[in-house]
């Protein structure tokens, strides 16, 4: 349901933009979430849970996630996918645990890529035998074998390969279908299905003058010679002809072979070309020359020798929408080089798929129905690019789980029809009203090398994050969807949580009663802690799995006090105390009477969680945030005022039933005194120790 402006009411479904926009749709604020307090070996667990290729996505994904995030409405979206990178590099965690292998159910995947690959995840965790067959000796398809090493190197993809090995799915390599192999033969080795994931490995060209020439190369072909046969150019002034991603692997590879000059010429302007933003500003950072608006007419040839690329100025490359370029005949430009190198785009090749009997037409194309995922053999299906043209990778994933779920049902017997796949519902945009209270914290990029370090060879140019800025970095998160909700059935309309949200997230309606815009909530806890009526809960549990530690916690300080009264720390789990100096050397050295909760920030620690560490035998309870400086980078605001009124409540509740008040503290450190913890709270500490047992 919408109100007149278009938003979603109070109590409506929907889901983060982030993990709607992700074509595997994977639950990008739960894995932040996990990040920011530090936990990278269950953020990885969540990642791991849908997706096999945790580490190319974290490396080369296209990051459809971050187009949607709602932070953008107050300053630059999140680095999801630098932070999956953190995950993965600094988590360690297994895939699901698969169902018991069904012999019956063998299905073989032809091709490598990151279609194939999703496929033989999801198959294999529904209990299929999967086999996966690869004409080149390489595993992992296009993104091995032509993005380059100083965007995506060997040992990531082949980690991810490793991780699917250990969940049972074979690997064959240097076996072509349709040449070594043969449908009959599968289906006599008991494979029931078989999925065609080849992508798209031939280069397009264009019938130039002079595109004859010897030095006149082809995207793919070039990019897998300079990944795999060290492939140079020395000397050597390259012209790129196209504007999109592969042209600018193709552009900076070129630099990195040694070539004197690289200048790129492309139909688009400056501002349409289609390649990432960050790909054209690192290629120019490398000394790429842009040309854009420029369309070639011819290669010249002089001599015998390429002199270079001929073009007329383009006026247009779309009308009405459909690629129809336009062209100022009059106006001309001559690019000097003396190799050319095509990459305007990839085709499918299914000259090995038909020679093994898959029909299709003269244009490349297989006869395919997008509905069931089936070719016109029953037992042979499709999926990916071969069958939807140039794309992402990670949308290639998501039609590859597709054709998963139609495999899956065909083995089971049950009908499959793609358009049933359930679509999901984002929430609405980030209201203004709501974004002007946010507090503006800067994106961490993600380090790279100098454009000096790098232009020479084809070491990673991303360093990725240290553990420190992916806390920090995941901590700008919003939260979006996973905070307060009203059970109006409690709700007594006293507007408490409406003079308490810093953000203006409940608000009065016109019919005058109270309503949450839960779709809007910055998931910060004030509103749930001040709650006279406990009307209000949290969608998600994050607050729930810090209170189920206070039994076992309190528990644990029983049987280890040694005779000294015991401390309950409930402290911050972000920022700084999600860094190891907390987590691991406080935390596993702390006095033995000392123990700790961690909380998704002190906002949701409610006078109820210190009252419950007392019922439960803690002499003292220590209340420990997060003081602001120049380094602070907490979303939530008004968090120390609101902890300082509950630890005042609870106080003064000690002291009505005798007890000294002085068993609680509040005390709030910046990072450098939380890396310290033991010595920053040791005076508090020392203090209520003094009071003794109760």
């Amino acid at each position: 349901m919408t109100n007149s402006n278009g938003q979603l009411k109070e109590g409506s479904a929907g889901l983060p933009p982030c993990q709607v926009a992700c074509p595997i749709h994977q639950e990008a604020r739960e894995y932040l979430r996990l990040i920011a307090a530090g936990e990278f070996d269950r953020s990885l667990e969540v990642i791991k849970r849908t997706s096999p290729l945790s580490s190319v996505c974290g490396t080369i994904c296209a990051h459809h996630c971050e187009d949607e995030c709602r932070r953008q409405n107050v300053d630059e979206a999140l680095s999801i996918r630098g932070l999956k990178r953190a995950a993965v590099e600094m988590g360690c965690a297994d895939f699901p645990k698969p169902a018991a292998v069904d012999e019956n159910k063998k299905v073989a995947i032809i091709g490598s890529g990151p279609a194939g690959l999703i496929a033989a995840f999801d198959l294999a965790l529904q209990g299929c035998r999967v086999t996966v067959f690869e004409r080149e000796q390489e595993l992992g398809g296009a993104p091995r074998n032509f993005i380059p090493t100083y965007r995506l190197p060997d040992e990531t993809v082949e980690l991810d390969i490793e991780n699917l090995r250990k969940l049972g799915v074979e690997f064959k390599t240097g076996v072509e279908f349709g040449t070594a192999l043969m449908p009959d033969d599968l289906r006599k080795d008991g494979y029931k299905a078989i999925l065609i994931a080849v992508g798209l490995t031939a280069s397009r060209g264009l019938p130039l003058p002079g595109a004859d020439h010897e030095d006149v190369l082809m995207a793919l072909s070039f990019l897998k010679a300079a990944k795999r046969d060290n492939f140079r150019l020395d000397g050597k002034e390259v012209i790129v002809i196209g504007g999109g991603n592969v042209a600018m692997d193709v552009a900076r590879s070129a630099v990195r072979c040694g070539a004197a000059k690289v200048r790129l010429a492309c139909l688009e302007s400056d501002a349409e070309m289609p390649a990432f933003p960050w790909e054209i500003e690192e290629a120019k950072e490398e000394g790429v020359e842009m040309n854009c608006s420029w369309g070639p007419t011819g290669i010249r040839v002089e001599n015998g020798r390429i002199a270079g690329l001929e073009t007329k100025e383009c006026t247009a490359v779309f009308t009405e929408g459909r690629f129809n370029p336009c062209f100022d005949e009059d106006s001309t430009r001559f690019i000097s080089g003396d190799t050319v190198i095509f990459a305007i785009g990839q085709a499918a090749d299914i000259t090995a798929v038909r020679q093994a009997g898959i029909p299709g037409d003269d244009r490349g194309r297989l006869d395919f129905d997008p509905l069931t995922m089936k070719t016109s053999i029953p037992d042979v299906f499709a999926c990916g690019e071969i069958v939807n043209g140039p794309s992402t990778a990670v949308k290639a994933m998501a039609n590859g789980r597709v054709a998963a779920l139609a495999i899956y049902n065909y083995l089971e017997g049950k009908p499959f029809a793609a358009s049933a796949v359930e679509e999901q519902e984002a929430l609405p945009v980030l209201a203004d009203d709501v974004g002007e209270n946010v507090k503006k914290i800067a994106r961490k990029e993600i380090p790279l090398l100098t454009p000096e370090e790098r232009s020479d060879n084809f070491t990673p140019v991303e360093k990725g994050y240290t553990m420190a800025m992916a806390v920090w970095e995941s901590r700008r998160c919003l939260g979006c969807g996973a905070g307060a909700e009203r059970i109006v059935e409690k709700c007594a309309d006293c507007l408490t949580c409406l003079r308490t949200c810093p953000y203006n997230v409940p608000v009065v309606s016109e019919m005058g009663d109270l309503m949450i815009r839960d779709h809007q909530c910055q998931a910060c806890g004030l509103c749930l802690t001040v709650c006279p009526n406990l009307a209000i809960d949290f969608r998600t549990p994050y607050i729930t799995e810090a209170e189920e530690q206070l039994e076992a916690v309190a528990a644990e300080l029983k049987a280890s006090r040694n005779g000294k009264p015991t401390v309950l720390v409930l402290s911050c789990a972000l920022g700084a105390y999600a860094l190891p100096e907390f987590r691991e050397e406080f935390m596993k050295n702390k006095p033995a009477n000392v123990g700790v909760v961690r909380f998704p920030c002190i906002s949701k620690i409610d006078t109820t969680h210190m009252l419950k560490a007392f019922e439960l035998g803690a002499d003292s309870v220590i209340v420990a945030g997060c003081a602001a400086d120049e380094n602070d980078d907490c979303p939530f605001q008004k968090t120390m005022y609101w902890a300082g009124q509950r630890v005042s409540r609870v106080k003064s509740l000690l002291q009505e039933l005798g007890e000294a008040g002085e068993r609680v503290a509040l005390v709030n450190y910046t990072a450098d005194q939380v890396a310290t913890f033991k010595d920053a709270v040791g005076e508090t500490l020392a203090q209520v120790e003094e009071l003794g047992q109760r």
